[in-house]
């Protein structure tokens, strides 16, 4: 190995810490656009769990809702044919 394949760049540039910090070297509207576009890019990554976990949530209210329903007639038959069946009062 030779000495030059040792060397190791060294960074020259003094930066004065006191001096004041510039603004960002972009526009609002630039930064408006890169944060739209990193939105749009976190939501299309993040879509198809939203999609299963709301798939999931969907499932878990229909059948609890069918068990809920399946009830409510149930009870509505039960006491509709009680009803009918009662003896008549004159």
């Amino acid at each position: 190995m030779s000495d030059d394949d040792t060397l190791v760049p060294v960074l020259t540039e003094i930066v004065d810490e006191a001096a004041p910090a510039q603004g960002p070297a972009v526009s609002d509207a630039a930064l408006e656009a890169l944060a739209r576009e990193l939105e749009r890019a976190v939501l299309s990554r993040l879509a198809p769990e939203i999609d299963r976990v709301i798939e999931q949530a969907l499932k878990g209210a229909r059948a609890e809702l069918t068990a809920s329903v399946t009830q409510i007639v149930r009870e509505a038959l039960a006491a509709s044919v009680a009803h009918a069946l009662a003896p008549k009062r004159d």
